[in-house]
């Protein structure tokens, strides 16, 4: 009986001793396991928390116009910057001991596997916010254990290196809400037209139910399914003492206004504008070896809402019923920054930025240029050319050329440079092409930074090689900066995800390059006033009359006319805008209206942004005096000589003999008055 006790003494000891070892070794394995997973967590180090991120358009007043993602939309914001209702719904609905575990929590984790086991499959989920989040920066949404485990993995670096405040920051800037929305920043704009810190409790707690499932509670796919979810996170957060219950049943009984419809308004302020500036930020960061693809950048514009809605509200009411398109560009003298941008009629039917990428013969626009080349080279407002029909020869007698004007017709008579501008005639231009030469237009081109190709062709004084608009629009804005050079911007500045600033445009505060004097620019300025002036109408008006009832305001400014090209550039001196219309074909203009939307859209837009401000004059430098002068002889103004116009020229330059009625029945003249005799043997 003893020996029997005693091997069941023994047996029971050996059990004893065999479970101990057993329990030693399976809690030495589990040691040596944490060491060894702590181990590998040093090692690894801490896991990146960089996630893409929408990077924000603001305008020139810092108001929100617009955005530029890849392929999420998404903006990261501070605990701060949330409100306090999301942080609590989402603790209380997605994992209540979030404060307490170390990213696992073991009682959930041994429910939801004791499901797995009985479905034989991956069903629930027993994922903590730190897992969650893990997942949604690492890993992807695939039910396996394999990803289970490569989520606990990162789950445990996460809790190890990062407080739980940056974990939670994080899982909000990067759960998904339906819609393309990632982070709360993005679907509380979409969903409510707020900020995250302004939302209620009532929006906190229908906007934490999205996740579970976005299509299916997602207010606006299913309101009723979205709503119910939605108080149930509230009796969670009442439960679980959050919220009081009254708060509860205000937030239940709180009737929500969904504002994504607005939201999705404001995200096609000046599309046109914004890919431009995009582009402009791009290469300002490539060149600080930067990736604007990182996202979360702040870029700063120059855009003035004001002035994109009136020019928007200008194309839309000028613009014919057909596929005739547009584009529109305004900027600010000196500093070149571009405060509205039209690149077409509508840029969800074409992107296609006819702004900055439709290259189109500018026609007569590019004749101030040619007439700055001239101004250096002897020329003044009072030089007479003869202006006749001709044919003219170059390249060393090979090649003619007959310019004709836009009437098919010809002037009679010699005419001044002023003149020649205000009507635009052809021939003026190109006799002064010929005269000056090429190389003098070539060189002035250049500083206007203006293409007017290599060739040595008569035809280029009249516009013949393909441009932009926004370089023709610059080239004006230099003129209009009394001839200090200007660079076109769209950027302000650049901050990045942090709010450092990285970039900021100083080209203000920079010493401006002389493109063209002062003197020369004034004159030329002044010249260019004339379009608008009916005194200069000669066989053709001038070429602004058609909208000079509408002006309240003094501009200086030049049209351009091809057979597939409509242009107005001008501008005051603190503003300058170009318009150019045609076909994306570049088929023929026919339509009176194809002609004449360019000029409607240009005086509609300088007058509704100069409205109720006072009138500007350009600055009159030292050494450029005023002078009335006959515009037809070119001599100082008196009564016998009823054609008078102030003209501005170098002081040295200022006629002095005066008008007589003989200079009114000049050769040309009397040769007229001769032909309209009847008797036909003072003809012979």
């Amino acid at each position: 009986m003893k020996r029997k006790s005693y091997q069941r003494k023994q047996k029971r000891s050996k059990r004893t001793r065999k479970a101990l070892t057993l329990f030693v070794a399976f809690t030495s394995a589990i040691v040596v396991a944490f060491i060894a997973l702590r181990i590998y967590v040093q090692v690894a180090g801490a896991p990146p928390l960089t996630v893409p991120k929408a990077s924000i358009f603001l305008d020139e007043n810092d108001n929100q116009i617009g955005d530029h993602f890849t392929n999420e939309r998404r903006y990261w914001v501070s605990l701060d910057e949330m409100s306090p209702y999301l942080m609590k719904a989402v603790v209380a609905v997605e994992d209540k001991d979030f404060y307490k575990h170390r990213g696992f929590d073991f009682s959930r984790i041994a429910g939801a596997l004791l499901v797995d086991l009985k479905a034989g499959g991956k069903v629930q989920g027993a994922s903590t916010i730190t897992q969650q989040y893990a997942r949604n920066l690492y890993l992807s949404h695939e039910k396996s254990w394999t990803r289970k485990l490569n989520e606990a993995l990162y789950a445990y670096r996460l809790e190890v290196f990062y407080d739980k405040n940056e974990i939670l920051e994080g899982y909000l800037n990067t759960v998904y809400y339906g819609h393309g929305m990632y982070g709360v920043e993005a679907a509380s704009r979409f969903y409510f037209g707020k900020s995250a810190k302004d939302l209620t409790l009532a929006e906190a707690a229908m906007l934490t139910g999205v996740p579970k499932g976005p299509s299916i509670y997602s207010p606006i796919a299913n309101l009723e399914k979205a709503t119910n979810r939605q108080h149930v996170i509230l009796k969670l957060m009442a439960d679980q003492g959050a919220i009081t219950q009254d708060e509860k049943t205000r937030a239940e009984n709180e009737k929500l206004v969904l504002k994504n419809d607005s939201w999705v308004a404001t995200k096609s302020v000046a599309p046109f504008f914004l890919d431009v500036a995009w582009q402009e930020a791009s290469e300002i960061l490539k060149s600080q070896n930067l990736d604007i693809s990182e996202g979360g950048w702040t870029i700063q514009t120059t855009l003035n809402l004001e002035h994109q809605k009136a020019a928007e509200e200008a194309v839309a009411k000028h613009m014919p019923a057909d596929d005739l398109q547009t584009a529109f560009v305004s900027m600010i003298p000196k500093t070149g920054a571009v405060t509205a941008l039209v690149g077409g009629r509508d840029y969800s039917a074409s992107s296609f930025n006819r702004v900055t990428q439709a290259k189109r013969q500018p026609g007569s626009t590019i004749k101030p240029i040619l007439y700055a080349a001239a101004l250096e080279n002897g020329y003044t407002p009072l030089t007479y050319l003869n202006v006749g029909e001709t044919t003219f020869t170059y390249d060393k007698g090979r090649a003619t050329y007959s310019p004709k004007n836009v009437n098919g017709k010809f002037a009679n008579h010699d005419m001044s440079m002023a003149q020649a501008i205000a009507i635009s005639d052809n021939i003026y231009a190109v006799k002064t092409l010929e005269e000056i030469g090429f190389k003098a237009f070539h060189e002035m081109a250049n500083r206007f930074n203006v293409n007017i190709g290599t060739k040595d062709n008569l035809s280029i004084a009249l516009g013949t090689t393909e441009t932009t608009l926004y370089e023709m629009t610059n080239a004006y804005n230099i003129l209009a900066s009394q001839g200090q050079k200007t660079t076109p911007t769209t950027i302000v500045s650049i901050k990045n995800a942090n709010g450092d600033t990285i970039y900021e445009n100083k080209e203000v505060d920079k010493e401006a390059e002389t493109v063209l004097s002062k003197e020369n620019t004034y004159i030329l300025t002044e010249m260019m006033t004339g379009i608008f002036d009916p005194v200069f109408s000669d066989y053709s008006p001038a070429t602004g009359i058609s909208i000079r009832s509408r002006m309240t305001h003094t501009y200086a400014a030049k049209s351009g006319s091809t057979n597939s090209d409509q242009w107005l550039i001008g501008f005051t001196p603190s503003l300058t805008a170009g318009v150019w219309n045609g076909y994306d074909q570049g088929k023929n203009l026919t339509a009176k209206e194809d002609t004449a939307s360019t000029k409607q859209i240009w005086i509609d837009f300088m007058e509704a942004v100069n409205k109720g401000t006072k009138n500007e004059d350009f600055a009159k430098p030292k050494g450029v005096k005023g002078v009335v002068v006959d515009i037809e002889s070119g001599k100082l103004a008196t009564d016998a000589c009823p054609k008078q116009r102030l003209v501005y020229m170098d002081a040295k330059d200022v006629p002095t003999e005066k008008c007589s009625n003989f200079d009114i029945l000049d050769t040309n003249t009397w040769g007229n008055f001769w032909n309209m005799l009847p008797f036909s043997i003072f003809k012979n």
